[in-house]
């Protein structure tokens, strides 16, 4: 491979940047002296034997001493995260597969102006969802998108929630994965006499130790959290409001519109 060609090392591609700055090793050290000094923690000094290190491979950057580089070349800890391969907005998408399963309510994450949030919800090799696709009348397709978005449209009304990837209480409404978005103004478990599936209220419950998403059907102090017929669970019941409590009505859904084959108790409830 020609060597002009040749993807350069994290610590190359970091002495590369520090140079585009006309900083020299010996000023790095000066400034990182001053924010450790301001900070009271000698952790946050970047000498210039130990940055040299780093631009030759020998080292990687601790959180104290990224948190100086990127105060000094006015980089953000993202960036100067990416140039070693680890990329913080895969953090939400890496959360949602890797981290907890159960049903929860999402906080949004306090990032840098401009960042983004990965949601794990866009399939990016799946060529059908370029074009216009018919949709079901609750899905929408959500990808990377700006905190500064999310905070926009999360007014004080509403909280995030995540489905749990082995919660099926509403499948194939809503799936395991999905994003809700949830009206805390509206706490009253309206009856519904009439109607599809659609226009049915959906709540989210905080339990003891959980939550959980679902129709609900409230008589006299029981709540039962109704599941979808064909999601093959079955009703939940509390004490109420001892041990559920209602967050509030969801409003909005963000899913997933391709995933693999159905549980085998859904594929038998559907007749195939």
């Amino acid at each position: 491979m020609d060597s002009q060609h040749r993807p350069q090392s994290p610590g190359t591609r970091l002495k590369r940047l520090r140079e585009s700055l006309h900083l020299t090793l010996r000023e790095v050290e000066k400034k990182t002296q001053e924010i450790a000094a301001e900070k009271k923690n000698p952790e946050f000094i970047v000498s210039r034997g130990w940055l040299t290190d780093v631009e030759n491979g020998a080292h990687v950057p601790s959180i104290f001493k990224l948190y100086s580089l990127s105060v000094v070349y006015c980089r953000s800890c993202s960036y100067l995260n990416s140039l070693f391969d680890v990329q913080m907005t895969d953090i939400g998408k890496d959360q949602a597969v890797f981290g907890l399963a159960r049903t929860r309510l999402v906080e949004l994450p306090e990032e840098e102006e401009g960042g983004k949030v990965a949601l794990p919800l866009r399939f990016r090799q799946d060529h059908h969802l370029d074009n216009t696709n018919l949709l079901s009348k609750l899905t929408a397709v959500w990808g990377d998108i700006p905190v500064s978005l999310v905070r926009h449209l999360n007014p004080d009304t509403s909280l995030y929630g995540f489905i749990g990837l082995q919660d099926y209480t509403l499948f194939p409404l809503i799936r395991p994965g999905t994003f809700v978005q949830i009206d805390v103004h509206q706490r009253k478990i309206i009856p519904v006499s009439s109607g599809g599936e659609f226009d049915r209220p959906i709540y989210f419950l905080e339990l003891r130790g959980g939550y959980a998403c679902g129709w609900c059907e409230l008589k006299k102090d029981i709540l039962t959290v109704l599941p979808h017929p064909n999601s093959g669970t079955e009703s939940r019941h509390f004490s109420y409001p001892q041990e559920a409590e209602i967050v509030g009505r969801v409003t909005a859904v963000a899913m997933r519109i391709a995933s693999e084959a159905p549980r085998e108790g859904a594929r038998r409830r559907s007749g195939r």
